[in-house]
């Protein structure tokens, strides 16, 4: 019994930090948590909640040798 409710909690308590750390690394990308990417975005990772981290798409710009 007390290897269940020692089990229990540490999983109660791992749960929330897990999650953060999901959340935590799209906005590093400098993305955001939503159920669905717009047509300008890319889906780039998971968030927590069954959410989904998307991205702006960056346009490529001309560089000076493509004239």
């Amino acid at each position: 019994m007390k290897k269940l409710l020692f089990l229990f909690a540490s999983l109660f308590f791992l749960a929330p930090a897990e999650n953060a750390f999901f959340d935590d690394k799209c906005y590093k990308l400098k993305g955001r948590c939503v159920p669905s990417c717009r047509k300008n975005e890319e889906f780039v990772a998971l968030c927590q909640k069954a959410l989904k981290c998307c991205v702006i798409i960056q346009p490529c710009g001309k560089n000076e040798y493509n004239l």
